[in-house]
């Protein structure tokens, strides 16, 4: 198996192909990125920008560029002496346009009957035969659908204005020339589809999406011929040597994780596998995940907070206090917005699993609140079946990590029942009958193999002695334990990431994936122990500070972070802010001014395009499906104020300019961290000069590639400033450089503790002769009297590689080291034998 010692992440898309990639080889090569790590390569809708949502898994994407392309990248990676890590999607499939998916068409002209029927994650008896399609502006809108030749295909089609859907042999004789109307309502009733309102979809749909996304539809990859089928492309290409290693999207939807990775490792030859994994704070991934480790979420929590200070926590939060009126318990928040999301847009799921608990099963409550289900929307429950989706809804919105692996994980179960029994003592008795049945107790309910695919047998059909029950739709209570796994991490991601994080705003920066903003900072010794620990059990592990998926860039984090140290400051420009652009959300202008900091300068599109996404997000005073209208032109004219008020304008611009070297400080103290710790660093493309983007897709803006080549080919004549982007660039180049060129430097993991009055500002430890020392809180290092007589021991004499100054072995002061750079970078000369 090979392993990186870094890697580089490159978006291939229609605008930036594998040909473009390969254009820029020899500069990526010159930086010292080890690695390209290429976003997903296979068929996708037209037009997308991520590549997600693949349509066919037997064809490379010919907008991304064709297989000669890839070849062609791969030869010239493997020639530079880099590696290719490519990103694959293995939980789910795009349905936005059936005719695009042929495993789709299929089984919406052939239902029950198609081949892949096996490989779609479909309720067919909730459906009555049928698979529900929300899009339908309103089920009147049936009258508007008609029966044609379709210029595409040739074949006869049903049509919905642009939407095309196939139709089931002999369910469409001519009816005397009529094409639509009555007659093709009739013919769509024939259907092994139904078409419905968009609306129903959250308590209505019967197949398995991605999160929320009803144009993402799940597929069955623990079936061998779907594994098979859906990866062969990918396993092809790792074959001829064109792919060196795996990144696998969202393995918390899978039935069967583990045995999805054993599957994969196997199939691949073992190459390297990481896996895009979101840990809560403490958590460890199953010791059966055979795989290097995750993309590095929990990293880059541990990054952030190193940079935040510590006395800035209660002068924020009172900030925030006042905005809403009442100080914001987050325990509470993100169990509310869970719950939101339970008994909303992922309602649909929740019902699917009360499905499963078998009918003669006791559910009831104590009284006080039995029923609350429904007073959901979507279609009446029975009592049993409201207390049971009641139950399940509350017990999902009490996880406190995305999923457990059965009986990996056990305690988070646990620990989710007690909370919902003391939020909701009512449904004590049910709980007590529910739990049981989702603990794979071994005693037919769960799984009771604890192979985790929910059978019964370890054969990993999921259809326990019945193996025509997937193909036939038969749901079962074994599949519950399985099911309910599956589900609770698409309403951990909703509630959020993707609500949550846009209400809880007292410091915009710690709001990030993978991260608990309830934990405001971290101290040098609980960071150092952190890294120790990660050396020891995951050394080859990714390490992220910005990704496609991050709400904020790595640089803007850090500039907001810095608000940790500017409190007093930052309340008096809030205040003036809201006064000469109101908006009636507190909690969200909190959101958007830090968030306008961080990012600034940006354009007027840029920041309407996040502040209209993080409204709706937060669900607080408008929302995707229901927008507020007057709320969104005042939102609008926040941002407008930016560029229109000079006033607004000049505010912003003075303060950015005052955060400018304590920030410009904490960013290059986190990319020299990122990039030196344990574990595979991965820099963001762009990310090498200052990375201030929002959320997706402010994150995915096309990189200027030719300034970077530019600005690497000047480092060779001088030093840039340290507060200037270049600096960044001369951080990012020299450390992978030197993980690459040097990895005997990168073996162990020492902590260098610094003595003085400014010890705690300095972050310092040796990786086995490559030694990191970078400063924090220089903000308040300043305002105390700078670094004084404070240093630190060097075992050896070393020479920092960004200035090729030299020290002597024993005590040197901070100051000294320091004195060009807010980081340091040194490589210790060994002694002679």
């Amino acid at each position: 198996m090979k392993i990186p010692a870094s890697t580089y992440r490159l978006q291939i898309r229609p605008g930036f192909t594998l040909a473009d990639a390969a254009a820029r080889v020899g500069y990526l090569s010159a930086l010292g990125a080890d690695w390209i790590y290429l976003s997903p390569l296979l068929k996708a809708e037209d037009g997308s920008q991520h590549g997600y949502d693949v349509v066919d898994p037997s064809l490379l994407d010919p907008a991304r560029g064709g297989e000669a392309e890839l070849a062609a990248l791969a030869d010239k990676a493997h020639a530079a002496g880099m590696g290719i890590l490519l990103d694959i999607v293995p939980n789910h499939m795009g349905v936005a346009t059936p005719a695009d998916n042929p495993w789709w068409w299929s089984l919406l002209k052939d239902g029950r009957r198609s081949r892949y029927a096996e490989a779609f994650d479909v309720d067919w008896e909730a459906g009555k035969g049928k698979i529900r399609l929300p899009v339908l502006g309103s089920d009147a809108d049936l009258d508007k659908l008609e029966v044609v030749v379709s210029a595409e295909s040739g074949a006869t089609e049903l049509h919905y204005f642009e939407h095309r859907f196939p139709l089931a042999d002999g369910t469409y004789d001519d009816d005397g020339g009529a094409t639509s109307g009555g007659w093709a309502r009739e013919v769509h009733a024939r259907q092994h589809y139904e078409l419905i309102d968009w609306r129903r979809a959250d308590h209505e749909l019967n197949y398995r999406r991605f999160f929320a996304v009803n144009t993402l539809a799940g597929i069955r990859v623990e079936v061998p011929w779907v594994f098979d089928e859906s990866h062969a492309q990918i396993l092809r290409w790792v074959r001829q040597g064109w792919v060196d290693g795996l990144r696998v999207d969202h393995p918390d939807g899978l039935a069967d994780p583990a045995g999805y990775l054993e599957r994969l490792k196997a199939a691949s030859g073992g190459v390297l596998v990481l896996v895009e994994k979101i840990l809560e704070p403490g958590e460890v991934m199953p010791g059966d995940f055979r795989c290097e480790g995750t993309t590095g979420y929990d990293a880059l929590a541990q990054l952030d907070r190193l940079f935040v200070d510590p006395a800035g926590e209660e002068p924020l939060t009172a900030i925030d206090t006042g905005l809403r009126g009442a100080e914001c318990d987050y325990a509470e928040l993100i169990h509310g917005t869970k719950r939101v999301v339970a008994d909303g847009m992922l309602n649909s799921e929740v019902r699917r699993l009360a499905r499963l608990i078998p009918p003669s099963t006791p559910m009831e409550t104590t009284g006080s609140r039995s029923g609350a289900a429904n007073g959901t929307p979507g279609p009446p429950l029975g009592e049993a079946q409201s207390v049971a989706v009641d139950t399940i809804a509350e017990l999902i919105s009490n996880f406190d990590v995305y999923r457990t692996y059965l009986p990996f994980g056990r305690e988070y179960l646990d620990r989710a029942a007690e909370g919902a029994r003391r939020r909701r003592p009512d449904l004590a008795p049910a709980l007590e009958t529910l739990v049981p049945l989702l603990s794979c107790d071994g005693n037919g309910n769960g799984d009771g193999d604890g192979d985790g695919n929910g059978d019964g047998d370890g054969d990993g059909n999921g259809a326990g002695n019945e193996p025509d029950a997937a193909a036939e739709g038969t749901e079962s209570a074994d599949q519950l334990a399985v099911r309910f796994q599956q589900t609770s991490g698409m309403v951990m991601a909703k509630g959020v990431e993707d609500c949550a994080f846009y209400r809880y705003s007292r410091l915009t920066s710690l709001t990030e994936v993978g991260a608990d903003p309830a934990i405001w900072s971290r101290s040098p010794h609980e960071f150092h122990h952190f890294m120790a620990e990660r050396q020891a059990r995951e050394p080859h592990t990714m390490n992220a500070l910005s990704t496609h998926d991050t709400k904020r860039s790595e640089d803007a984090r850090a500039r907001i972070s810095v608000l940790s140290e500017f409190s007093g400051e930052w309340g008096e420009l809030l205040e003036r802010l809201r006064r000469l652009a109101p908006l009636p959300d507190g909690p969200l202008e909190n959101l958007l001014w830090q968030s306008i900091v961080g990012a600034w300068p940006a354009s007027r599109e840029r920041l309407q395009g996040y502040a209209l996404k993080a409204a709706r997000e937060a669900g607080n005073s408008t929302t995707w499906t229901d927008p507020d209208k007057p709320f969104e032109r005042s939102l609008a004219e926040l941002v407008d104020a930016v560029f229109d008020n000079p006033e607004v304008a000049a505010l912003i611009g003075s303060f950015v300019a005052r955060l400018q070297p304590f920030w410009t400080s904490n960013a290059l103290g986190a990319k020299l961290l990122q990039l030196t710790i344990p574990g595979i660093p991965d820099v963001y493309q762009g990310s090498e000069l200052w990375e201030q983007s929002l959320t997706d897709p402010d994150n995915r803006r096309a990189v200027d590639f030719s300034l970077r080549e530019r600005s690497l080919a000047q480092l060779d004549q001088s030093l840039p400033p340290a507060g200037s982007q270049e600096a960044k660039l001369l951080v990012t180049a020299t450390a992978l450089r030197l993980r690459r060129d040097q990895p005997g430097l990168f073996t162990g993991y020492t902590p260098l503790t610094a003595e003085g009055p400014a010890a705690d500002h300095l972050v310092a430890f040796d990786r086995g002769g490559a030694v990191s020392l970078a400063t924090r809180l220089a903000r308040r290092l300043e305002a105390d009297g700078g670094w004084r007589e404070t240093a630190v021991e060097l075992p050896l004499p070393a020479t920092d590689r960004l200035t090729e100054r030299s020290f002597s072995a024993g005590t040197t002061p901070v100051r000294e080291i320091l004195a060009s750079y807010p980081v340091a970078l040194l490589v210790l000369q060994k002694e002679m034998p």
